[in-house]
């Protein structure tokens, strides 16, 4: 089954009442890691006397070397690990949602039953579940789908039933580790483009986790590089594009030059 290319549904977004700080308004941080500690059994350390921020609305990607402890920095960040030193606020942590690299949605539910699923976790009346995952499901152009089960989906439909699952809960602080890591590249530049468009639309803070310079540069309007652990900042970078990016700024020779930056700082970060 193909990957149908839509974009994200305006009408849908403007049915919620999106909690996303305004960009230009808002520079205070949504999140704020100092210096924090974290180190594993065994004695493997991943973070030490580790400092960033996050500005309120801000679209952040982290790259650096596998294993680096990317990762594990959406963890503490969301709450679902603990440093051993240091301190992690988020002035959004009632309102975090985060996205894994599988989507892990429930073959014996459909997909309206699967968007729905955190807001039933809460206690929400099923009439009014069901109507919020449908505006959920529009945005991301799964209006037609709803019905249909996990084994009938795509790979990349299935993802955007986790996007969709996700943004039910109207989340100020969206987390994504990789999550269009395993799908081809076609599918997977629609979906960029796709999160990009809802971004724009939500004014979200999102902390998006890849290995692709690309799609880095493409999503985010900064960038931040990891060495290997324990993981040190090798470069922090302001994409320096225009905020509007159709599918044709990927051929262009100032995604290339960015795109170059950002790929040898990777390079300097797995020298470490």
């Amino acid at each position: 089954m193909t990957v149908l290319r839509h974009s994200y549904n305006a009408k849908a977004m403007d049915r919620i009442q999106w909690r996303g700080l305004d960009r230009a308004e808002n520079s205070s941080s949504a999140v704020r890691i100092e210096s924090v500690r974290r180190a594993f059994a065994g004695g493997a350390v991943v973070f030490d006397q580790f400092s960033l921020d996050v500005a309120a609305g801000e679209f952040l990607a982290i790259l650096g070397p596998s294993g680096c402890g990317k990762s594990t920095l959406l963890r503490l960040i969301a709450g679902l690990d603990q440093p051993q030193a240091g301190t992690i606020s988020a002035a959004t942590r009632d309102h975090i949602a985060y996205v894994f690299q599988d989507a892990h949605l429930l073959p014996w539910r459909n997909v309206l039953q699967n968007a729905a699923l955190p807001l039933e976790f809460r206690g929400i009346s099923k009439a009014e579940r069901q109507d919020l995952a449908r505006n959920a499901l529009e945005m991301v152009g799964l209006s037609d789908a709803m019905q249909q089960y996990p084994n009938q989906l795509s790979g990349g439909m299935r993802m955007r039933v986790s996007l969709a699952r996700a943004m039910v809960t109207q989340p100020r602080l969206l987390l994504l580790d990789e999550p269009f890591a395993a799908l081809d590249e076609i599918t997977r530049q629609h979906l960029d483009e796709q999160l990009h468009q809802l971004w724009q639309r939500t004014k979200l803070t999102v902390v998006f986790i890849t290995h692709s310079t690309s799609e880095a540069v493409f999503l985010a309007n900064r960038a931040v590089v990891l060495s290997r652990r324990p993981a040190r900042i090798v470069v922090d970078k302001l994409i320096d594009l225009p905020i509007d990016r159709p599918a044709s700024i990927r051929g262009s020779t100032e995604f290339a030059e960015q795109t170059r930056t950002i790929y040898q700082a990777l390079e300097r970060g797995e020298a470490v």
